[in-house]
């Protein structure tokens, strides 16, 4: 007949000792380590108070400071020209001689006559200081020179017509004209820019009217120079808002030295509207929810919790946080598709 084994309430109380006692004294090392290898891989970002720029952008055109189609004021054929496409020129320089060959022998006629009729002038005065000439003589013979002295000039004046100079420094464009060509008032001889400051318009919103002023900061960037960017103020706002477009019209100046800025380029405008001290996020550490924003900020146990924030002004990349959290608290920037409320996390870096 078998005889049938059970276990005594001894044994089993000896044997939930054992599994008691092995649970507390279980290697919390190893503990850790189990919950490390399960942990979810984030980056986090430290929540901190920074500078943030509200800028408003426009898009603008760049203009010469001064410019100009440079003509001719007499119809005369092309006697030289000083100057080559492109040439960066002085005010006054000479850029084109028309011919004068007629006016400089009507100036040393008239230089010849004047030269004679002083030396005439001089010998009536004497004799008139002796009595020897009338006093109607030499009145005659002052004006004879004063008369010939005028036509010198009126002569100088014509000759200065015939030279064509640069108004003022700047950039030449293309020569238009050529030695012998005969040239009419009005034909164009080239264009000249003075690009040594570059006037940039553009167009800003009614809304924006109250944070435009003169003398304002701004910021220009060109697709041809990526990366680089050419500093100006505002110099003028225009008196009147476009009833169509409801946009106000604004001008810039821009040192353009080294004249990489040409007129006709689009350029990209920022505007410093406001420089606030705020406590900023990268945007991507923020998780919209219907209405709400929402962000992951991990513990000093590596332990993420989900909290609500406010969030203020935005730029690209970039995000103002009101409130929700506090300077220092580190909030996950990256990860945060893959935590849910208390998800143990394992911090890659910090930013």
């Amino acid at each position: 007949m078998s005889k049938k084994i059970g276990l005594s309430p001894l044994w089993i109380a000896v044997f939930l000792l054992a599994g008691l006692l092995a649970y507390i004294y279980y290697p919390q090392s190893a503990v850790q380590e189990q919950r490390r290898v399960n942990a979810t891989p984030v980056v986090v970002h430290t929540a901190a108070v920074e500078e943030f720029e509200l800028v408003i952008e426009g898009l603008g055109t760049a203009r010469a400071n001064e410019a100009l189609m440079i003509t001719a004021q007499e119809s005369e054929f092309v006697q030289s020209v000083a100057f080559n496409d492109g040439d960066v020129v002085e005010k006054g320089q000479l850029l084109v001689q028309l011919n004068d060959r007629e006016e400089l022998a009507r100036l040393k006629e008239v230089e010849v006559n004047l030269q004679e009729a002083n030396r005439q002038l001089d010998r009536i005065a004497n004799l008139a200081k002796e009595n020897a000439a009338s006093a109607q003589l030499l009145d005659e013979q002052e004006a004879r020179v004063k008369s010939l002295a005028a036509q010198k000039e009126v002569i100088r004046a014509q000759m200065e017509n015939l030279q064509v100079r640069a108004p003022f420094s700047g950039r030449l464009g293309r020569r238009e004209v050529s030695i012998g060509a005969l040239i009419r008032p009005g034909d164009t001889i080239t264009t000249l820019d003075d690009v040594h400051v570059i006037k940039v318009d553009f167009n800003l919103s009614e809304a924006n009217l109250p944070s435009v002023n003169e003398g304002q900061l701004v910021v220009a960037t060109s697709v041809a120079y990526p990366g680089e960017t050419f500093r100006g103020t505002i110099s003028s706002v225009d008196s009147r808002v476009d009833p169509t477009t409801r946009a106000i019209q604004v001008r810039a100046d821009i040192d353009n030295p080294d004249f990489k800025l040409r007129p006709g380029m689009l350029l990209t405008v920022n505007v410093q509207e406001r420089l606030l001290n705020t406590l900023v996020l990268p945007e991507k550490a923020v998780i919209p929810i219907e209405d709400k924003h929402f962000v992951f900020v991990v513990g000093a146990d590596n332990v993420a919790s989900q909290k609500e924030i406010e969030v203020g002004h935005r730029k690209p990349g970039l995000v103002e946080i009101v409130s929700g959290i506090r300077e220092g608290e580190k909030v996950v920037v990256e990860g945060t598709m893959r935590l849910r409320e208390g998800s143990t996390v394992r911090v890659l870096e910090g930013v």
